[in-house]
This record gives C-alpha cells, structure tokens and sequence, in this order.
C-alpha cells in the first residue's frame, strides 16, 4: 500500500480546484503586484543585475514543487561535456544545514548539510564543478573565480532577476501542468502562466512531444552500500519506498509500475535524513531516490539503519534541438 498522505492539503487543493481557494484571491493580487514590482525594479536598474563574462542558462519552475529539475541540469552537464566543454553549476542550495557557509564550492568532502542534496548529487553525477550560494550573482562569481568554464547552468533561479541570463528553460508536470492557475497562496503559481511566453524553452516533464518533453528513464537499483546484502529486489518482491522530494507519490507509482509491491513512506522534500528514519525496515528491502541517496549515505548500515538498501538511478533524456541550442551559445560563431 503506498503512502501518499503527507502531500499539503493546500497543496493538494491547487490541483484539485477547490472552490474555496476563491477566498484567497485578494491574497493573490496583493502577490501579483509584488512579484510584478520586484520585477520592475530589475528591469528599470533600480535594483542590480549582474551580468556574468559568459552565458548563463537557467533551469528553473513557475510552480512550486518538484518538476524534475535536477535530473534535467544533470544531462544538460553530461550533453555539454560530450561536446567536449566545460560548463559549471550553481544553486542556491535549498535544504543545506542551517551552519552552511556559503558561496560552498561542492567537493569530495560536501554533505548536504553544507550545500544540499542536489548540488552534491548533481556533483556526484558529473563531477562539474559546482558552487552554491542563496545569492546566484556571488556563487556565479565565486565559480568563475575558480574555473574556466564555458557556461554557467543554474539550478533553479527563473525568478532570481539579480542574474541576468542568456536562456531560459521552464520545467512542467505534464499531469499536473499549471493546477488551478492561481498564483500563491491560491494556486500553486510563483509567476503568473504568462511567463511562460517569456523564456526559450518549455520542457514537459514526462510529456510526449518530441520537441518538448522531458523523459526520464531508469539506470536500474545501485546498492547504497558497495557491501551490501546480496542482489537488488526483483519485481514481485515487497519493498519499502523512502522518498523526500517534492512529489513522492510518483515515485512509489514508478516502483509499482515495475513490478514491485511498495509500503511508500513519504518524507518532506529536502529532509535530512538521519539513522532513525530508517529504523525498523529490516523485515525488507529499501528503495529510494538517487537525491535522499546523497543523504542517506553517510550512515547506511549503522546506528539502525539497515544495509539491505538501493536507490533507483534516474536520468532524463531531452530533445536534442535544446540541446544545440544551449551548446551554442558556449560556441559563439566567427
């Protein structure tokens, strides 16, 4: 039986069309005119914007939520390093210890309590050289102070207008596209849908236009432990699913979709996870995310935790149009 109760009930309201979320809509209009006024502010050089020596891309969202961003930045790295170039990361490093120093250059030694659980497992994918900072300009600055790299993708950061960039990819849910259509706190938008018009490229996460969908397909279960107990869980077998990221539910429908008869415990998205979370899972395999893996890893095997424990590798495939485009502008013509 999966869990899918820890999802917000406001959260689920949005998608549901609940007709209460009315009420909220003078809330609404009070948000859209400050998001419209911050906005301007930029736009006019009243507040600064910096400009980096070279392109910046940025992958980012108009909804709250997960939409699949990482595993996108994640094959847009691996697309720009087959070309034999050197692109960079930074992030604002949602999720990281509140002792966090930053700008953080993610190393070898980085947990997610300095910089988070996607720059470490976007790090970990690619080995790209990533730097992580609330402010975008100074964990641009700071990557360029360090490395030569020929463009700069940004985790997240469509609404950071203090960076200026050179392309703009906006990520959607395919089920769940714009919800209600209501900007925060009625809906679940943090810019108003025609925003959308404004950036270059619209992904569909697990859509079916090839020229707009982001898929993403299985690489199978890695163990967590190099030692671990024996071979992975085959379909059939009953497992328990972690998941701490933004839409759980779809993670445990993957699992049964392959086969497998998932108990779903669902964490909130960004959640460090510690020994205890773990505890009591012995009776049968675990499965998780490849992001709560990062986290999860420090302690596997100790202090209760078991070490019958795999994630699922993810990787997106993108269409190839976008990633020309995004190639190009780190190879200016003559």
């Amino acid at each position: 039986m999966t869990d899918r109760s820890t999802e917000p009930a406001l959260v689920r309201a949005w998608y549901a069309g609940a007709a209460w979320l009315w009420l909220l809509r003078p809330l609404e209009l009070l948000y859209r005119l400050l998001i419209a006024l911050r906005r301007w502010s930029f736009r006019t050089g009243i507040r600064a914007v910096y400009r980096a020596p070279v392109p910046i891309v940025v992958v980012g969202n108009i909804t709250v939520g997960g939409t699949g961003k990482t595993p996108v930045v994640i094959a847009l790295v691996e697309a720009l390093q087959a070309r034999g170039l050197h692109p960079g990361v930074v992030s604002r490093g949602y999720g990281a210890g509140a002792g966090a120093v930053f700008p953080h250059r993610v190393g070898a030694d980085s947990g997610a309590a300095d910089c988070g659980d996607e720059p470490l497992l976007i790090y970990q994918r690619t080995g790209a050289p990533c730097v992580v900072a609330p402010d975008r300009p100074a964990a641009v600055r700071a990557l360029l102070a360090q490395e030569p790299v020929d463009l700069v993708l940004c985790d997240d950061g469509l609404q950071h207008y203090a960076l200026a960039r050179d392309f703009e990819i906006a990520l959607l849910d395919a089920q769940r596209m714009l919800g209600n259509g209501f900007c925060l706190p009625a809906g679940p938008l943090r810019e108003p849908a025609g925003r959308l018009r404004e950036v270059d490229w619209v992904l569909y996460r697990s859509g079916s236009a090839a020229d707009s969908a982001a898929t993403y397909a299985s690489d199978g279960l890695q163990p967590l432990l190099p030692n671990g107990d024996g071979a992975p869980p085959v379909p059939g077998d009953a497992v328990h699913a972690v998941a701490g990221i933004g839409q759980p539910a779809q993670f445990f429908a993957s699992l049964e979709a392959m086969g497998y008869r998932v108990t779903g415990h669902s964490f909130a998205d960004h959640h460090l996870f510690v020994p205890g979370d773990l505890a009591g899972f012995g009776d049968r395999p675990v499965i998780m995310t490849e992001k709560d893996a990062v986290k999860c890893s420090a302690f596997a095997g100790r202090n209760g935790a078991g070490t019958n424990l795999w994630y699922l590798k993810i990787s997106a495939r993108l269409p190839a149009a976008l990633l020309d485009r995004v190639a190009a502008l780190a190879q200016p013509g003559p």
